[in-house]
């Protein structure tokens, strides 16, 4: 029962923030330079300040801000983002959704890639501090995470896909011949496109997510209990992976709920440089386009993401630290 009133005030909790956040995004968007119409109005030498002023009113730019966010807030209760400032004037979600699938494969890939690879990595690195190893990885990875992401995606795409001819470049699949191919061609012809935009998502999680393991594994081998677990004489792979590495999640969850929305957010840089058509492309172009409605669309999925991944860690610290169950026991 405690935790079903812990889990509970923690949804409550979220609505006002998403409220908050929805509220000071649509005014700061709005302060930005330029305006929707200026694509169709700035370079066309027979528009007037009476048709610039009908475009301002059918995009509803004419009224207050506070009377555009009520709009579309009224809408959103009704589930409903609105339509595109583009001239296709298609309903938002319908152009998210048929997007958002396509950015989900490569995050969820690009996640479970981190934690494979990164959990093990600094385990193994502050099990052997101070070793060749670790200092080799520490040099690694400390240059993994500087390395700005477009540039790696662009040294990637000029070796793998220009020098050696290795693998596509841009797109989800083939454009020649794709229709033709069997189904276990398909999947192998989406593996390949999908090798260099996966890893490009996924290393400056691999560099951070390791060297968190590692700061957190070292406090915890650290401990008193460790050394206990050790005279006690039980292995030393018990010792590592049931005792430490179990506390030594802990900090690591909530970094990892934290990240689910970087990942999306990272999507636009990935996306834009590989052509890929997902949602953080979708969000690049309308950017550029000043288009509203979209870009308060896809910031309502950013912002659920990221309160989902806070909720998420508070659940996984429930569900990792007995100390918390606990408490949870005892107010019930």
């Amino acid at each position: 029962m405690g935790f079903i009133v812990f889990l509970l005030k923690r949804i409550l909790g979220l609505v006002p923030t998403f409220f908050g956040i929805t509220l000071i995004s649509f005014f700061v968007m709005h302060l930005a330079p330029g305006e929707p119409m200026s694509l169709q109005a700035d370079f066309n030498p027979k528009m007037t300040p009476e048709m610039r002023q009908r475009l301002r009113a059918q995009y509803g730019l004419d009224k207050p801000l506070y009377v555009q966010y009520s709009r579309w807030l009224k809408g959103l209760v009704h589930l409903d983002l609105g339509r595109s400032f583009s001239p296709d004037r298609r309903k938002v979600w319908d152009k998210i959704r048929e997007r958002l699938p396509v950015t989900i494969l490569i995050n969820v890939l690009s996640m479970l890639l981190i934690l494979a690879v990164s959990i093990p990595l600094g385990v193994r690195a502050a099990v052997r501090e101070n070793s060749l190893f670790d200092q080799v990885t520490t040099v690694l990875v400390f240059l993994a995470y500087a390395a700005p992401a477009f540039w790696v995606a662009l040294l990637l795409m000029l070796l793998f896909g220009i020098e050696w001819n290795l693998l596509p470049v841009s797109g989800l699949h083939s454009l020649m011949g794709y229709d033709q191919m069997g189904l276990f061609e398909k999947v192998v012809d989406w593996s390949k496109h999908l090798v260099l935009p996966v890893f490009v998502s996924a290393i400056g999680g691999l560099a951070g997510f390791s060297r968190y393991t590692r700061s957190s594994m070292l406090e915890v081998l650290r401990q008193d209990y460790i050394t206990t677990a050790r005279a006690k004489g039980l292995p030393e792979r018990v010792v590592i992976y049931r005792h430490a590495l179990r506390n030594a999640l802990l900090p690591l969850i909530t970094i990892l709920g934290l990240s689910i929305p970087g990942l999306i957010g990272g999507s636009v840089i990935f996306e834009s440089i590989f052509a890929i058509p997902g949602v953080g492309q979708l969000m690049w172009s309308a950017v550029m386009a000043r288009d509203y409605p979209v870009l308060m669309g896809n910031l309502v999925i950013v912002s659920i993401l990221t309160l989902l991944g806070n909720l998420l860690a508070d659940i996984g610290y429930a569900a990792v630290d007995p100390r918390i169950r606990t408490g949870l026991q005892e107010q019930e």
